[in-house]
């Protein structure tokens, strides 16, 4: 049972998306397809740790996947189709690449950034079919309701099979217009891995696909913005945690462990889409972070610096997450009293289940002096962290 386990998750983080694509290339059927694949790895499972794993567990799966699709469907065209779907994996297997895409992976994003599905849906539906998010996951991403994410999801794959849209590649021309939706999500999924802590693999994914998607289009700013933000934030990885696990916050990181070889690549990328002279949410994140950076070079932050980005990004991207940054950087700046208008001034309903809000809320208000008001706001902040170690840390502010 531990080998087809291990041996069906390997397939899982490796494949998952692609198999989707394969199983959905004719129906375009994407809520069956990962239904039926489903299927496939409970019967992978029970099978495996009886007979042994077989040597191609991606064939066999999509064997076993395309028979509980046929048998869901009811459809004999979907299960005569498995021949074409095997002889197209075997044509990838054997090194048949795209004309357009290195990876599987960045091509399914792509794909899934198709302009007839709704814009609010795009990345969602990326995190869930290509990397392998669940609804709960994405919805904690986009600061909303599990079920509301879980409904959006439904239509938008609902939409795909009722109009028809086609599961196919896009050509090169393509992929301008449909990037910022492949850069939201390759964020969003280094911030889900970056949250859930250190060895979850999905921080790394995310940097792999942010190089490719580097490679693939060398001219696109933002491109190398997201990725300059990436690298930064990675850099001080093996910062955020104390020898005992503990969580140690950004000022109060020790810089000599940061990665100087991370921070240059970042900052080389970062120089060369400034040469663009075109403003971009994912430039202005990068520029933030590299005046972090300085710190291990300086001793000390430019607060005035961040204050200024934070206006720029905040004006342009107004993101919950950046709001409540951006009035941490003029709290710490300018006074707790101000930082604490500026987090008064937003809707309450937007950050009522926002952890960072609560968090920044209690560090200003006992930085003002308002102790009193700092402890159910720090209360609050704790029940909603997730990570033991956050928890732990803001258990001993209170």
């Amino acid at each position: 049972m531990a080998d087809a386990r291990q041996a069906a998750e390997g397939v899982a983080r490796a494949s998952y998306g692609r198999l989707v694509a394969l199983l959905s290339a004719r129906t375009r059927d994407i809520a069956a397809a990962e239904d039926a694949l489903a299927e496939a790895f409970r019967a992978a499972l029970e099978t495996w740790s009886v007979r042994g794993v077989p040597e191609r567990p991606e064939a066999w799966l999509l064997i076993a996947a395309r028979r509980a699709f046929g048998h869901t469907l009811r459809h004999r065209a979907v299960r005569d189709a498995a021949a074409a779907t095997l002889s197209l994996l075997e044509a990838e297997t054997h090194g048949e690449a795209s004309p357009v895409f290195p990876d599987e992976r960045l091509k399914l994003l792509f794909v899934c950034a198709h302009p007839a599905i709704d814009g609010a849906a795009r990345t969602p539906l990326m995190l869930q079919t290509v990397l392998g998010l669940d609804a709960g996951r994405i919805a904690a991403a986009f600061v909303t309701a599990p079920a509301t994410m879980a409904q959006r999801l439904v239509r938008a794959k609902a939409k795909i099979r009722d109009a028809g849209i086609r599961f196919e590649e896009p050509d090169a021309d393509a992929l301008p217009a449909r990037l910022a939706s492949v850069l939201s999500a390759i964020y969003a999924a280094y911030g889900t891995g970056w949250d859930e802590g250190l060895g979850t693999g999905l921080t790394g994914e995310a940097i792999f696909l942010g190089r490719l998607l580097v490679a693939l289009q060398p001219d696109a700013p933002e491109a190398r913005g997201l990725l300059a933000l990436m690298l930064h934030c990675e850099a001080r990885a093996q910062a955020r945690r104390g020898p005992d696990g503990a969580y140690v916050r950004l000022a109060e990181q020790d810089t000599r462990l940061w990665s100087p070889e991370l921070i240059a690549e970042a900052e080389g990328h970062l120089i060369v889409a400034a040469r663009r002279a075109t403003f971009g949410r994912f430039q202005t994140e990068a520029a933030i972070q590299s005046v972090h950076a300085q710190r291990a070079v300086t001793g000390t932050t430019d607060l005035r610096a961040l204050c200024t980005l934070y206006d720029l990004l905040a004006e342009h991207a107004p993101t919950i997450g950046v709001l409540v940054s951006r009035a941490a950087i003029h709290g710490e700046a300018s006074g707790p009293e101000i930082g604490l208008a500026l987090l008064d001034a937003l809707d309450s309903d937007r950050v009522a289940s926002y952890q960072s809000f609560w968090a920044v809320r209690a560090h200003l208000l006992r930085a003002a002096g308002r102790r009193a008001e700092a402890a159910p706001a720090l209360d609050r902040a704790i029940g909603l962290s997730d990570d033991p170690a956050v928890r732990a840390y803001l258990a001993r502010q209170r």
